[in-house]
């Protein structure tokens, strides 16, 4: 049985997976990745609760590429499916560079589904932007009825491919980014109060930015690399603002020890949040700022609001 059943141009198969429980997603599973090994040379990552892991790593153990765990996020990645989407881009594409490709066991977290399941709309739709191209096969199993129905509907309209059997088909239900995410408003991943600093700036006003995010690191206490990271990021992002968004823009700046919050906004609007997440053709001189940002930071969320685009970006010491 090959896994890559559809004809397809090598890079990331992304396919739907039901099942309702874990005996059941083993059953489903397990068949597939132990194919992915014998048959490519896979390396196995799994994104699955305990019991699951413990079954599948069970199942597999005579898998000759041996299994992982992709790394456990941090509380603010996981309020923001974008960059849960940029955190397993940078993951997967280092565990890809060994030239082997990456087959991953993903399951939905029904705790992270929220009011209005934007969370795993957000995410697989940023999937199919940050891992396009990557040697990756990722499996996504969600219960036939999730808790929340949006995310049952934006599952499959997100994955191109569902499992059916053992082997990857087309999923005529699935449809681009942007038009999966057209009527999500994007909201900020949490209130904050007051900011610390606040000010407006223009194209030649940067250096008051960077000076202000220089200083709010210091007083979270960060080490120099740090800091550095922090005051290139916001940079990036506040030079896009000013000169893609409107001729002025704000910043603010929330500071706690060992960990610093800055937010840009401009009025100008953007047709998708989802930037940033695909690294640029080194051919291109520019569009890079987004993207430079994201990988600096633990998390950088972008949204949409009526005044305009925001773009919050978090890192700790």
């Amino acid at each position: 049985m090959k896994v890559n059943a559809v004809p397809r141009p090598p890079g990331f198969a992304h396919a739907l997976v039901h099942a309702d429980d874990t005996a059941e997603l083993v059953r489903r599973v397990a068949p597939v990745a132990a194919a992915a090994d014998r048959d490519t040379g896979a390396q196995i990552a799994l994104a699955v609760s305990a019991e699951a892991e413990q079954a599948l790593r069970a199942e597999l153990a005579d898998c000759s590429g041996g299994i992982g765990r992709l790394t456990t996020l941090t509380r603010s990645a996981r309020e923001s499916g974008q960059t849960v989407a940029a955190w397993r881009a940078r993951e997967l594409r280092a565990l890809s560079s060994s030239g082997r490709p990456v087959f991953v066991v993903a399951q939905h977290d029904p705790d992270l589904d929220g009011i209005d399941g934007g969370f795993w709309i957000e995410l697989e739709a940023a999937l199919n932007i940050s891992l396009d191209g990557l040697p990756v096969t990722q499996l996504c199993v969600y219960p036939r009825i999730p808790l929340h129905g949006a995310v049952g509907d934006a599952a499959l309209a997100n994955h191109p491919l569902q499992l059916r059997g053992e082997q990857l088909t087309p999923n005529p239900a699935s449809r681009p980014p942007a038009e999966v995410l057209a009527a999500l408003p994007f909201a900020p991943p949490h209130l904050l109060g007051p900011p610390d600093v606040q000010l407006q700036y223009n194209t030649f006003e940067l250096s008051r930015v960077r000076d202000a995010v220089e200083e709010a690191a210091r007083a979270c206490r960060f080490d120099p690399v740090r800091s550095e990271d922090m005051v290139q990021a916001v940079n990036e992002v506040a030079t896009n603002a000013v000169e893609h968004g409107s001729p002025e823009a704000a910043l603010s700046v929330w500071s706690r020890p060992g960990e610093l919050v800055c937010e840009v906004h401009d009025t100008g609007s953007i047709p998708l949040a989802l930037i940033g997440l695909a690294p640029p053709h080194p051919s291109r001189p520019r569009g890079r700022g987004t993207w430079i940002a994201r990988q600096l930071c633990d998390s950088l969320h972008v949204w949409r609001a009526p005044d305009g685009t925001h773009v919050r970006l978090l890192v700790r010491a």
